[in-house]
């Protein structure tokens, strides 16, 4: 697999697993936990949710400039492995969540996320430069060869981005099953059982008290008695089941921390064997005409336009793709049978295909490429969009079919009758089929594209406005359940089946001049 790359990619894929491993904690458990865990809305989860991820890639272009002007690239990038794991730290102290600390206690929790997200911006885009430096100079090496081992070289970048991705993604294949499994050996050290719905029941009983409605509390006593509990005190006992459900949770995070300080050793190890992105280097001074200057920052500019239009594609796919950990999340929740799987274990399902799939369409491109049909990064972009939209279309008229109502409107039915409508588990297997596939189009290819398209002193800042781009289509996750709870959700998945439509329509309009630019 690694034949034909550049020395130094396996270790870069390996430094950055650990980062993604907790990144899947995270993002199978952040908007379940932040609403068992204080009792919030699934919005105001959800919104939290998009401002810790937008921060994530919106501070890789900090990230990105402070490499870039300090030069030191290697160094922010083991700085930000450390200020990661102090923010995985705090969030592993299991801490009861009550009216007295709430005020301190969320708060903090924030600043725990602040400080993964900023330590991330100090990783993320600037490891994404030092691999794009890694085929810069493969291919300078290979252009003293001659024209076609330069070609073949070239033919090189999206595979190995392609394999640093499928890589990163084992670490995420393995996150998502830690929480629920440390969740649930917690729960049954305590004499308790799962059930997804459970903990939002208790803090309403413990915020309406006597006042609950006849039907909910109902609900509450039957689930009670199904975990394990007791209903003799109700209060005593829905404190016990949120301090027990959490705990569980917060210690998932030290295994979190483990990672990061796996993936620091990794880094540390190799770090003599990575380039320095944009590194200056003495040369004999050139001049250079008025038409050669003028020449050169028109080729710069050009470049700069593609790279903009690529990131406005890339802010409508990742706010259709990282619905995965807010509305995706939650229909798992309310809408799938999770007796014997967790809603978090589904996260799983896209780093798994990741994995699988990554071989097959790298298979897929070498023979269109050896064959003289080979697809252009920005095309195969375009295919990403419109089977993302297929995503959508599949999980929209299965909705429709259904007849399902909003969530809200779901939730308040009895839990029998829940039981007998929900979906089964291959709705969601079929939805992340069509969605990873769509990922392996855009997301590693995206990389590829920019690490093409930066000038050279400038690859650390370009790797961080794709992450910043990324950051914008986080930003707006949060519409995700406010539409999943006040609509049809056949109209929510709606919404994001016309948005890669449109996205996967401009793209194949700029597909000729992106290409031109790109040669």
């Amino acid at each position: 697999m690694f034949k034909n790359h550049p020395k130094g990619l396996l270790q870069a894929a390996l430094s950055n697993m650990g980062e993604r491993f907790g990144y899947y904690i995270m993002n199978a458990v952040l908007v379940l936990f932040l609403c068992s865990k204080f009792g919030l809305s699934d919005e105001e989860g959800g919104l939290i949710y998009s401002f810790f991820y937008a921060g994530i890639y919106i501070l890789s272009l900090v990230g990105g400039i402070i490499a870039d002007r300090t030069q030191n690239y290697k160094g922010t990038i083991m700085t930000g492995l450390i200020i990661m794991a102090s923010g995985y730290v705090i969030l592993s102290v299991p801490i009861l969540a009550t009216a007295g600390n709430i005020s301190w206690l969320l708060p903090l929790t924030c600043l725990a996320l602040f400080l993964i997200a900023f330590g991330n911006g100090l990783f993320k885009g600037n490891l994404q430069a030092i691999v794009g430096q890694m085929y810069d100079n493969f291919e300078a090496e290979a252009a003293k060869k001659g024209e076609e081992e330069l070609r073949i070289a070239k033919g090189q970048r999206d595979s190995g981005f392609q394999i640093f991705y499928v890589f990163i993604n084992i670490g995420g294949l393995v996150a998502p099953f830690i929480a629920p499994y440390l969740r649930q050996w917690w729960l049954g050290v305590n004499g308790l059982t799962y059930d997804a719905g459970l903990p939002a029941l208790c803090h309403k009983y413990l915020n309406e008290g006597a006042t609950m409605s006849a039907d909910a509390l109902a609900n509450l006593n039957e689930l009670i008695a199904k975990v394990g509990g007791s209903s003799a005190d109700v209060g005593a006992f829905c404190t016990q089941y949120l301090d027990v459900f959490n705990t569980g949770i917060h210690y998932s995070f030290i295994a979190s921390v483990v990672a990061m300080l796996i993936s620091l050793v990794i880094f540390v190890a190799s770090k003599s064997i990575f380039p320095t992105p944009g590194k200056k280097e003495a040369v004999a001074s050139v001049e250079y005409t008025e038409e050669e200057k003028h020449a050169m920052a028109k080729e710069i500019t050009q470049r700069m336009y593609a790279l903009f239009a690529v990131l406005g594609i890339a802010v409508f796919f990742w706010f259709s793709f990282h619905q995965n950990g807010t509305s995706m999340s939650l229909f798992a929740r309310d809408f799938v049978q999770t007796d014997s799987i967790a809603p978090e274990i589904w996260q799983a399902v896209n780093p798994f295909f990741v994995i699988v799939l990554t071989p097959i369409i790298m298979w897929l491109f070498g023979t269109l490429t050896k064959r003289g049909k080979e697809i252009s990064t920005p095309m195969k972009i375009a295919y990403g969009m419109g089977i993302a939209g297929i995503a959508y279309l599949f999980i929209t008229i299965y909705s429709f079919m259904e007849g399902y109502p909003s969530a809200e409107e779901f939730r308040a039915l009895g839990d029998s009758v829940k039981a007998g409508l929900k979906a089964g588990p291959w709705v969601l297997i079929v939805y992340y089929f069509f969605m990873t596939v769509a990922e392996l189009f855009i997301s590693p290819l995206g990389l590829s594209f920019v690490s093409k398209v930066a000038p050279k002193h400038l690859q650390g800042l370009c790797q961080g406005l794709w992450l910043g781009a990324t950051a914008v289509g986080n930003l707006l996750l949060w519409i995700g359940p406010l539409m999943y709870n006040i609509w049809p959700i056949w109209e929510c998945w709606t919404v994001f089946l016309v948005v890669c439509l449109i996205s996967m329509g401009v793209m194949l309009g700029m597909v000729k001049w992106l290409e031109r630019v790109t040669r």
